[in-house]
This record gives structure tokens, sequence and C-alpha cells, in this order.
């Protein structure tokens, strides 16, 4: 996925009337917005740029999406489910084309895996895959409301995201839980660290007490061959 730039007079002006800039991922947003039909429906893939950008035309078109349509849901993707053509991370950006707003909270999902590997083979890997879990998540909605934002997909109300700037990067909402570490007292750390220095001293005595009964070539460093 190579992001460029057009300009402003090879950009067809219907275009930017939806959103006025030379950014191409953005145009590519905002041709669906204007191809749809009220009540259309749009399941778009763009860079995560798009989400989070924080240029005039970037908040514009995020705004719009939430306040002016029906921005239903933001599925974030891992980096590499492009190679070996691109690498870049992207998101799939799920709205309804209302005119008239209905944006009331968004649905989040946050895909580690999509059936390959995600490096330049992308190998096969059916065995790790989301995308089962994606549909039939999005196709009941309706209980996701209660899950935590620790989980792998959740609910985002408007407000909150209008507070934020209109940002749609789902690292901005999710919340991640870090595993507590529990370790030794200093006390118990430092007695096992002089056991081990006992025990290096001890089998370095063992080594010198062997090469000293050996013949051994100092100017060499090994042991002399008896002949």
């Amino acid at each position: 996925m190579q992001i460029c730039s057009l300009g402003y007079e090879v950009t067809s002006k219907d275009l930017l009337k939806v959103v006025k800039t030379k950014k191409t991922e953005l145009l590519f947003l905002a041709l669906f917005l204007r191809l749809l039909q009220t009540g259309g429906r749009a399941a778009v893939i763009v860079p995560d740029g798009v989400l989070f950008g924080s240029s005039k035309a970037h908040k514009a078109l995020r705004r719009m999406l939430v306040e002016d349509q029906k921005l239903d849901g933001i599925i974030s993707m891992p980096s590499g489910v492009f190679k070996p053509y691109a690498g870049v991370s992207t998101a799939i950006v799920l709205f309804t084309k209302t005119n008239s707003g209905g944006t009331d909270q968004v649905w989040f999902y946050d895909m580690q895996a999509d059936g390959f590997s995600l490096d330049d083979k992308r190998t096969e890997q059916p065995d790790k895959s989301d995308l089962p879990d994606i549909l039939q998540r999005w196709q009941n909605r309706g209980v996701e409301t209660e899950r935590q934002r620790t989980e792998q997909s959740f609910f985002v109300p408007k407000e909150e995201i209008a507070e934020n700037d209109y940002d749609l990067s789902i690292n901005r909402y999710k919340e991640v839980v870090y595993e507590e570490v529990e370790y030794d007292p200093p006390g118990v750390i430092l007695g096992r660290l002089a056991k081990l220095e006992e025990e290096i001293i001890g089998g370095r005595k063992e080594l010198e007490g062997l090469l000293g009964s050996t013949p051994f070539d100092k100017a060499q460093g090994k042991p002399l061959t008896q002949r």
C-alpha cells in the first residue's frame, strides 16, 4: 500500500468538496463518501495514519465520519498483512452514509492474526486467525457492550472520541494489563550470587590443580604433548 499525494489541479473537484487535501489515502476515503448513496455501507482499508493524523484534513475527515455519518467500527490489523508488497499497519473503517449523523458508539477490534504468517513469506497458518471471531462478533455487536477495554473487542462512546480530537486509533482506547512479576528479596538474591561466586572460585581452583599437575606451555597456552 503506497501512500502518495496528488496536486489540486489533477484532483476531482467533487472530492475536494468532501475534504481539501492532496493525500491519496484521504481522497480514497472521500471517494467512498461521495459514491455511496444514503444508507449505503462501506468497509474501507486505510493506512493507520488516517486514524490519528494531525493535519487539518485528517481531523476534518474523521469528524465527518463520526458526526455527519454513522461510524460503525474500526478493525485494527497487524503490520504484515500486505507483505511482501507493503509493511505499513492498516485498519478497516466500517461506516454507513447517512448525511445526518447517527454515531452513538464505535466498535473496535484488535486483530492479531489473519491466518498467515506476518513475514514476507505469508505462510498459511489456518489455526491462527481472528477472522472467524471478527465476523461472529461483528454480527452480534449488541452483546459486546459489556466487554472491557482489556479485551480484543470493545465499544467506545462517541463523546469520548470527540474529546480525543476524533482519534480513531485503537491504542488510544485499549487498556493494557501488565502481568505482575514478583522478585525475591535482595538478601535472597545476594545469597545466590555469593553461592555462585563460591562455585566459580572452587571450579577455578580445581582447574588450576589440574593444570599444575600437567606440563604446560605458557607461551602456547596449552598443555605440552609428551613424546
